[in-house]
Order: C-alpha cells, then sequence, then structure tokens
C-alpha cells in the first residue's frame, strides 16, 4: 500500500513537472511572439553591387517609429510601428541579408519602382509617332521597369537627418528600352504624426513615360505572420481596371458593386478572394488597379487594419491609382526573411500607389508623359495609429 501511495505521488509530481514545463515554454514563445521588434543589423546590409558600396540606413521620429532603408534599389528593409500595447512591429516583409535581395524571382520587396511600375503590354509603346520596345520580363510584358529596374539598381545617398533618408539615381538615356536621360530623387520621412512620407521627383532629357511607386508588402499583424487574409482593408474606389489573362488592363473601367472588388466599406481581405470570379481567376487573387475617387493627398484612399495588434494604416497620395496585390506569388519555400522567418503565401499585400498599367497604349487612362523642362513629382504617405 505505501509503495502504491509512493508511486501515485510521485506520478502526479511528474505530471505536474511536466505541465508546468509546458506552461513555461507557453509563455516564453507567447512572450517572445509579443516581443518588441528590433531594426535589423546593418552588417548583414553590405557589399558592392555595380562597383558601388551597399549600406543600410536608419531613421526614427521622436514617438519612436523607426525604419531601415538600403541604397540597393531604395529599398524599405523595415518598417517598426507602434501596436494596441506600444509594443514596435516591424510591418513589412524583408529579407535578413543582401543574399535574399539579389537571389532570381526575388519578388521586389520594399523597392522603389522605375522607370514604369506595373505592366506595359509587350513592352511596348509609341510616343510622337515613335516605337519604343523595351526589356521583357513577364512573360510577354514589362514588369516594373524591366529586367533590372530602378529596384536593383544603386542609389546614391543625397542627404539624411535623423527623420529623413534622400536617395538619387540616374538613369541613362536607353535604359531598359525607356527614352531619356532621367535624374530621379527621393525623400523618404517618417513624420512626427507617425507617417512615413515617400517624395518623388524627376527630370528628363527626352520625352518618356513615368511611373514611380515603392513595393512594400505590408502585414499589420507583424511581418512573417502566416496570413494577411484577417486583415480589414477599405479602398475608396468605385471602380477598377479589369485585367486580361496576362494580367495587362482591358482598358475598361468596371463598377465593383456587387463584385468581390467593392472595398468601400471595411471587410477582410480574404473574405471574397476565392469567389468564382474571372478577374479573381486572372489575378490568382487580387492584383488589381483601383480607380480611386479622389487623390489630394488630403483624403485617405485606402485604410488597412489588424484586429490582432489594433494598428491602423491610413494612405493618401496625389496618384489617381492603387494597385492592391495579395502576395498571391509568395510561396514560403524559403527561411531568408527577416529573423529567419519564411512568407507565405498570402502573408502580405502590397498598396502600391500609381498612374493606371499600360496607361502607354490606353488613350483613356491618365497620361505617363513626362515632357522635357517639366518636374515629375508625386508624393504618398502612409500613416499609421491605433484603432
Amino acid at each position: 500500500m505505501i509503495k502504491k501511495t509512493l508511486l501515485a505521488t510521485l506520478f502526479a509530481g511528474a505530471l505536474i513537472g511536466t505541465s508546468c514545463k509546458h506552461v513555461a515554454q507557453t509563455n516564453t514563445q507567447s512572450a517572445a511572439a509579443d516581443s518588441a521588434a528590433t531594426l535589423p543589423d546593418s552588417s548583414n546590409y553590405t557589399g558592392k553591387i555595380d562597383g558601388k558600396d551597399v549600406h543600410l540606413y536608419y531613421i526614427s521620429n521622436k514617438n519612436g517609429m523607426k525604419a531601415a532603408i538600403t541604397n540597393y534599389g531604395g529599398r524599405l528593409v523595415s518598417l517598426l510601428v507602434k501596436d494596441k500595447n506600444d509594443t514596435l512591429r516591424d510591418v513589412i516583409l524583408g529579407y535578413k541579408d543582401m543574399k535574399g535581395y539579389t537571389k532570381t524571382g526575388e519578388p521586389f520587396f520594399g523597392g522603389l519602382i522605375g522607370r514604369y511600375g506595373n505592366r506595359i503590354a509587350r513592352g511596348k509603346f509609341t510616343l510622337n509617332g515613335k516605337p519604343y520596345q523595351l526589356e521583357i520580363n513577364d512573360g510577354v510584358n514589362t514588369l516594373h521597369g524591366g529586367k533590372k529596374g530602378f529596384s536593383a539598381s544603386m542609389w546614391d545617398k543625397k542627404a539624411m537627418t535623423d527623420s529623413t533618408l534622400t536617395l538619387t539615381y540616374t538613369s541613362a538615356d536607353g535604359e531598359g528600352g525607356y527614352p531619356g536621360k532621367l535624374d530621379v530623387e527621393v525623400t523618404y520621412s517618417l513624420r512626427s504624426d507617425n507617417s512615413i512620407a515617400i517624395d518623388y521627383t524627376a527630370k528628363t532629357s527626352k520625352p518618356t513615360v513615368l511611373n514611380l511607386t515603392n513595393h512594400a508588402y505590408f502585414n499589420l499583424n507583424g511581418a512573417g505572420d502566416t496570413t494577411v487574409l484577417d486583415n480589414l482593408i477599405k479602398i475608396n474606389a468605385d471602380k477598377f481596371t479589369p485585367i486580361d489573362t496576362t494580367l495587362i488592363p482591358t482598358g475598361k473601367l468596371q463598377p465593383v458593386k456587387g463584385t468581390p472588388f467593392d472595398f468601400t466599406s471595411f471587410k477582410e481581405i480574404g473574405k471574397d478572394i476565392n469567389a468564382n470570379d474571372a478577374q479573381l481567376k486572372a489575378g490568382k487573387g487580387y492584383d488589381h488597379n483601383f480607380v480611386l475617387n479622389k487623390h489630394t493627398i488630403a483624403d485617405v484612399v485606402a485604410s488597412v487594419r489588424s484586429p490582432k495588434t489594433g494598428i491602423n494604416m491610413d494612405i493618401y497620395t496625389d496618384q489617381p491609382g492603387l494597385q492592391f496585390y495579395t502576395g498571391n506569388f509568395l510561396t514560403g519555400q524559403t527561411n531568408d526573411g527577416k529573423g529567419g522567418k519564411a512568407y507565405k503565401y498570402r502573408s502580405a499585400i502590397c498598396l502600391e500607389t500609381q498612374h493606371f498599367p499600360d496607361s502607354p497604349n490606353e488613350p483613356s487612362f491618365p497620361s505617363t508623359v513626362l515632357n522635357p523642362g517639366q518636374t515629375y513629382h508625386t508624393l504618398t504617405i502612409y500613416k499609421f495609429g491605433k484603432y
């Protein structure tokens, strides 16, 4: 009897010990998940590309918002904002080192996109009666400037303060097939209202087409979260531009009402993403340009919210379009994201402010022509807060 009692006591103690160990592990994992995000180590973003040194620059505002930006492609590597508990969350995807950014098929993480953000059909357009053939790098089309583009080019630091970074790049006449020598300047600013502003200017030596944007991948749950489909989104657009099977706009403007593309009030990104809809099948999800109702820089054109973190992001722009892309080509096959994370299918979204895709071939779309003597200028703001 004594032996049975002793065995029972020992067994119970073992169970309690195991249970306590499991609770401790769970609490540790939970604490790790909720721990504050930090900026990546600049020593992982070094080397030489095109004969120039790679650097990682840090900027911050007085409220603790932080960003890391590399001069390789002018890429936004990290963006740290406070969640509902005032814990810093990194809300954009990026790689843990430069190897990720230079690998074949890299999906433009955080890059400055040019000369032409989005697609141009079959890489062709005619300007002032002269035909131009661009580099083909996306099936039969040109995407984001061509085989290299601005996001894989080395930018130069022009100026920097605690909260701003200005980068410049000169695109040679004929680069990627585009006419004109183009001088570009982009300034990233972390403002006191907890926004990141991206200010673009450019001048050309010859008539050309131009459409600059940024290709940040957002997840307000935090970069590396397995899904973004539970984020809520609202897009102030009554119409979008439907696409063909190669993701080129058909030239029509289609009302969103009564379709899975109606985001005129907040809804989960994933609510209708798998609907039996020809446009969703063509894009393998959302990969479409929305025609913004207003774009005066004073109006919110879109908002995203995470119920998990309580983070809200409002977007302001003077551009007429917004490309909404749901990470349909992310695979999660490699653990080369920041912190060794794998970025899974539909685990982030892009919200690229822009002129419409293939505008050089669609006279009814807003013009993207830039002439000598003109200054291209556009401003986009991503403002963060709690809700």
